[in-house]
C-alpha cells in the first residue's frame, strides 16, 4: 500500500508542481460567414476578453487579404492579427514572384499550413482559429474555408462561425440563412447572428449605439473585397434591436 501511495504521488501534479499556464492575453470571440448571391460575406464582432475583463471594445477582427479574400480571426489576439498580416504578405510575395495570384483553394491551403505552424503556440493556449473566404473566380462563386487548431482544412459550403459565441451565432444562421440571399437581407441575418450571439455569449459585443461601435462585415464577390459601410449598418442595427427586444 505504502509503495502504492508513493508512486501515485509521483505520477500526479500536486500544489507545488510546476506547470505552464499561458498569462490572461487578449482574445478575440466572434467571427461567422455565409454565402449569398454572387458572393460571401464575413462578419464580427469588436470585443476582445481578458479572463473575466473586456480587453477591447473596438477589436478589428476582419481583414483583406488580397483582392478577391479575406480572413476574419478568433483567438488570442496578438498571434491572430500577427497571422492575418503575415498571411497578406505571403499572398503579396507570391504574386509578385509568380506574376498571378494563388488560386482560391491554394491560399485556404497555404494559411491551413501557417494555422499547423502555430501547433506548439496552441499547447502554450495561445489558440488561433481563422475563418478564411474568397471568391473563386473560375467557379464564380464565394467559397467558406475553416480550419481546426492542428491546420485541418474544411470547406462549407453555406455558412459557419468561430469563437466563443460561435455555437448561437450558427443557430441564427441555421434560422435564417437562405440560399441567393441579397446583399441587404445579407447583411440584415448577420447583424442578427451577432446580436443573438452577444445575448448568450458574454465574451461577444453587440452593437453599442451609444459609443457608435458596430460590427465590421466585408463582402466579396466579383468586384473584390468591399467594406460594408458604418453608417449602412448603423441604420440597421436601431430598428433590428428594437423589434428584438420586442420578441
Amino acid at each position: 500500500m505504502a509503495t502504492w501511495q508513493a508512486q501515485t504521488q509521483q505520477s500526479l501534479p500536486h500544489s507545488g508542481t510546476s506547470i505552464h499556464q499561458a498569462p490572461a492575453l487578449p482574445h478575440g470571440t466572434t467571427v461567422l460567414a455565409f454565402t449569398y448571391q454572387g458572393g460571401v460575406l464575413i462578419a464580427g464582432d469588436r470585443r476582445a476578453t481578458e479572463g473575466y475583463q473586456i480587453a477591447s471594445t473596438r477589436m478589428e477582427k476582419v481583414f483583406q487579404t488580397d483582392d478577391y479574400s479575406a480572413m476574419a480571426i478568433a483567438g488570442a489576439a496578438g498571434p491572430c492579427v500577427e497571422m492575418a498580416k503575415l498571411f497578406r504578405i505571403e499572398l503579396e510575395h507570391y504574386e509578385k514572384l509568380d506574376g498571378q495570384p494563388l488560386t482560391c483553394e491554394g491560399k485556404a491551403n497555404r494559411l491551413g499550413q501557417m494555422v499547423k505552424a502555430n501547433f506548439p503556440m496552441v499547447l502554450q493556449g495561445l489558440v488561433v482559429i481563422p475563418l478564411f473566404v474568397g471568391y473563386d473566380q473560375k467557379r464564380a462563386i464565394g467559397r467558406i474555408f475553416k480550419y481546426d487548431i492542428t491546420g485541418g482544412r474544411y470547406e462549407e459550403t453555406d455558412f459557419h462561425a468561430v469563437g466563443s459565441g460561435g455555437k448561437d451565432a450558427r443557430l441564427t444562421l441555421k434560422e435564417h440563412f437562405k440560399k441567393r440571399l441579397s446583399e441587404q437581407d445579407a447583411i440584415q441575418v448577420a447583424l442578427r447572428a451577432l446580436v443573438n450571439a452577444a445575448e448568450e455569449d458574454v465574451g461577444t459585443g453587440g452593437p453599442d449605439l451609444f459609443r457608435r461601435i458596430y460590427p465590421t462585415m466585408k463582402l466579396v464577390d466579383h468586384q473584390g473585397v468591399r467594406d460594408v459601410e458604418e453608417s449602412v449598418i448603423a441604420a440597421l442595427c436601431e430598428p433590428l434591436m428594437n423589434r428584438h427586444q420586442d420578441e
